[in-house]
């Protein structure tokens, strides 16, 4: 197993780490729209948080040599199911090549985000 690191994405914020690589997946923890240049979460609705979170999952799977194409499985965990519509318009532009997925809606995620997503990835190769 192989512990995952970057700047380029916020710092994990407890006892884990941003991703692991076993055999030929990475899995990412799950990754919440905190900025990584200012620390904190600035977008302040479904859609610029649904951004940040998946420029955070891009630089995570960069830097375990994988990109959001190779997704086979992704786990999206939103605050507001009433939120769907506009999370699935940005998720679509991103995820493209249809990774299963499950989304649910939480009571609440780590500091008041709106929006959670974690990946599973193979490498590139």
């Amino acid at each position: 197993m192989k512990i995952i690191e970057t700047q380029n994405a916020p710092a994990a914020i407890g006892p884990y780490s941003q991703a692991v690589i076993t055999g030929n997946l990475v899995y990412t923890s799950g990754q919440i729209p905190i900025n990584p240049s200012s620390g904190k979460i600035e977008a302040t609705d479904i859609i610029g948080q649904t951004e940040q979170v998946i420029k955070n999952l891009q630089e995570v799977l960069k830097a375990a040599g994988s990109t959001l194409n190779n997704a086979v499985k992704t786990t999206c965990f939103l605050k507001n199911m009433d939120d769907f519509a506009a999370f699935n318009e940005i998720y679509a532009k991103y995820f493209t090549g249809n990774p299963a997925r499950s989304c649910v809606e939480v009571s609440a995620l780590p500091k008041g985000a709106l929006v959670e997503i974690e990946v599973i990835a193979d490498l590139l190769g």
